[in-house]
């Protein structure tokens, strides 16, 4: 039995699509390079360990957040005047969420999830 998901989200404007902070967020611009940058993201622990050193107390971090999926797949393409991303992956949204966050900022929204 899989736990892998297939989360459905939406980007209204890629273009101002970036985290908050310079040294976490993407700086990419088309739904390509983000959806490479986002499944780098979550099959390895670089963003998760830049965010986490950025912390007053690195070591009261709870580490079930470090969380990856070496299978996680992402893909992007642009819809109307949005863009879709799609994502499979085992992690659960309480780990995707921070790091599309600290990638892209708020300007998301999950638009479905299903059982990959």
């Amino acid at each position: 039995m899989s736990n892998r998901n297939h989360y459905y989200l939406s980007i209204a404007d890629i273009r101002s699509a970036h985290g908050a902070d310079p040294a976490l967020a993407w700086q990419g611009a088309s739904p390509d390079d983000l959806a490479a940058v986002l499944q780098e993201a979550l099959r390895g622990t670089g963003l998760f360990e830049r965010w986490r050193a950025m912390q007053p107390d690195p070591d009261e971090v709870d580490t079930s957040l470090a969380a990856t999926d070496p299978q996680a797949t992402a893909s992007a393409k642009v819809a109307d005047l949005h863009v879709d991303l799609d994502l499979v992956t085992d992690l659960p949204m309480r780990v995707v969420r921070p790091r599309l966050n600290w990638l892209i900022g708020s300007g998301w929204q999950l638009r479905d999830m299903r059982a990959a």
